[in-house]
């Protein structure tokens, strides 16, 4: 709350800068003018110049418009078709989007990770905490394709592999309904780099909801108690979610359209070979730069996506 309540204080801040400094622009020129001043006009103009930094940073809050878009984000990746292609695919993802948090000076947490059976990861879920996490990350909800020659293949041949990742805002627990009896809790051994303090007790928590099927499981704390606790936020999190989309399925079933984008909707294509170009299909970025992306550099795309989802809102 402190964080927020200090940013829109930052941006109140900001404007009544900038209309004081138009202000006194206005009056210098009329000053100038009076006194045939050039060199008083040219100063002006050169300090209006400088408005269009802080004209962009303004320019950029008006792209965060969501109910959610401010809630920390729960980001997970599912290997999808492409064998071990697939799952390594959504290591590098992992790798990826880690690297973009670090960078950004964003917090995050993996909650769960699961190892794949020759090398990368079948799944992974993490909470990311910061400005405008939801927001942000959820230009990356949606199938991601990657095109290369595959380092697992002897033949060395071209594969085609897809990564799924889905992201929701988190929720609080209280604002989610969830009956004791409606759930399935299973206990595991801890595994992976699910965080510092796995280690071979059965501290792992996995919880299913019987009604939607939904499952959610959480290894990064200490104790069991801790992961339940933590599985059920992010059960909450899905759950919120589902209902929403459920909600929407009924208004686009009475209006005759489908407008929701759905999970298995190619959003970017990697292509590594036989040429390098990553290209986002709803916003048609483009980047060259292929190794530079996959090291973290993705804030072009949730950039372009967040002007793309301000002109679909209208």
């Amino acid at each position: 709350m402190n964080r927020k309540l200090a940013r829109f204080e930052g941006t109140v801040n900001r404007v009544h800068g900038l209309d004081e400094r138009l202000d006194d622009a206005v009056m210098l020129l009329d000053l100038a003018a009076e006194e045939s001043d050039s060199e008083t006009v040219a100063e002006v103009v050169a300090d209006l110049q400088s408005f269009d930094s802080e004209m962009a940073i303004l320019e950029r809050e008006t792209l965060y418009f969501g109910e959610y878009d401010d809630n920390p984000a729960i980001l997970s990746i599912h290997a999808g078709a492409g064998g071990v292609d697939a799952q390594d695919w959504a290591e590098m993802m992992l790798r990826m989007y880690t690297r973009y948090l670090e960078r950004e000076g964003y917090s995050y947490i993996i909650d769960d990770i699961s190892e794949g059976d020759e090398a990368g990861i079948k799944s992974a879920t993490l909470t990311i905490n910061g400005d405008y996490a939801y927001a942000n990350f959820e230009s990356e909800r949606g199938v991601h394709r990657l095109v290369r020659i595959s380092p697992f293949d002897s033949a060395s041949r071209r594969h085609t592999s897809f990564a799924g990742v889905d992201v929701i805002p988190e929720v609080e627990t209280a604002d989610v309904e969830i009956d004791p009896d409606d759930l399935r809790v299973d206990t595991y051994r801890s595994q992976g780099a699910g965080g510092q303090h796995v280690n071979t007790s059965d501290s792992a928590v996995r919880l299913t909801h019987l009604p939607t099927g939904i499952v959610v499981a959480c290894q990064n704390e200490r104790s069991q108690l801790q992961n339940k606790n933590r599985a059920l936020q992010i059960l909450a999190s899905r759950l919120a979610e589902h209902y929403r989309q459920e909600q929407l399925k009924e208004i686009d079933a009475i209006r005759g359209e489908q407008n929701e984008a759905a999970w298995g909707r190619q959003i970017r294509s990697y292509v590594l070979q036989p040429y390098q170009m990553i290209k986002d299909l709803r916003t048609d970025a483009e980047v060259g730069n292929v190794q530079g992306v996959l090291d973290g550099d993705i804030g072009g795309f949730i950039e372009s996506y967040l002007h793309w989802r301000r002109a679909q809102a209208g």
